[in-house]
């Protein structure tokens, strides 16, 4: 029998001290995580939640560290992250990010690279199945997106902070990025994954009150388990429920089996 391992963050704010200033306050952070958990529970899974100050780089990677030391292939991997998203400009040379731009998490103590979750990916037996959703916005633009007023909560690190963390994080930035690339080049493939990430990088990810609009909208076509489809109709059903300003974005690395694509989703 499989085995589902899964990890659900969320984060209202961030750590001001490591911000310079900004705690980037949100409210419904918590709860889509405790949500996504509870879906989780429900399919079979094993779950692990990271709320707001438990949520850093240190204790997200040892949770899926120790995730895949024990997953064989057939097991799977759920990773679900609910907060701000951002954007640092990607200047190692490495052609990998079309736009020039490395998305990040922006965890409590510090932003997370998609090439950090990458190498955590990495770690992971060939055919263990990987799904990860994301409720954060990819973008590092200002609240000048259209579609954006001053009375949204988007799941966004605003350009002023993104700009003045970038310049004095690019020392450390520039060796990360060196230390992944010599990592990624070595071990080969990209990991087989699939990730529905909450809007396109030219858009924002809103919260709510209760839950994100992404992680509402998930619950809405996910319906208490009634849904019936595979992973790609899942997206469909999400994407129908969310406003044409708010597009979710399907995502594969390497090569996920058809037949996994095709399972219901959360199947263990």
């Amino acid at each position: 029998m499989a085995t589902g391992l899964s990890l659900h963050v969320g984060l209202n704010e961030v750590d001001p001290a490591r911000y310079e200033g900004w705690a980037g306050t949100l409210i419904a952070c918590e709860n889509d995580a405790h949500d996504m958990a509870r879906i989780a529970r429900t399919a079979g899974f094993e779950t692990t939640v990271l709320l707001t100050p438990d949520g850093t780089v240190a204790n997200v990677t040892s949770v899926l560290g120790e995730a895949a030391a024990r997953l064989a292939p057939g097991d799977i991997l759920l990773f679900t992250y609910s907060g701000h998203g951002g954007q640092v400009p990607d200047e190692s040379g490495t052609d990998d990010e079309p736009d020039a731009l490395d998305e990040t998490l922006v965890l409590y103590d510090r932003q997370f690279l998609d090439d950090e979750v990458q190498r955590t990916f990495r770690a992971f037996a060939d055919d263990v199945r990987i799904v990860a959703l994301f409720d954060c916005c990819h973008s590092g633009s200002s609240i000048e997106l259209p579609g954006v007023t001053d009375g949204d909560r988007g799941r966004y690190l605003p350009e002023p902070q993104q700009r003045q963390l970038y310049e004095r994080d690019r020392s450390f930035l520039d060796e990360l990025r060196q230390s992944l690339a010599e990592e990624a080049s070595a071990d080969g493939a990209d990991p087989d994954a699939l990730l529905v990430s909450a809007c396109q990088d030219n858009q924002t990810a809103a919260d709510g009150d209760v839950n994100g609009a992404f992680t509402a909208a998930l619950l809405e076509a996910w319906d208490g388990g009634a849904f019936r489809g595979g992973y790609r109709d899942f997206h469909r059903a999400i994407q129908r429920r969310l406003p044409p300003t708010q597009s979710p974005n399907l995502h594969l690395t390497g090569a996920p089996a058809p037949d996994f694509l095709d399972q219901r989703p959360f199947t263990v």
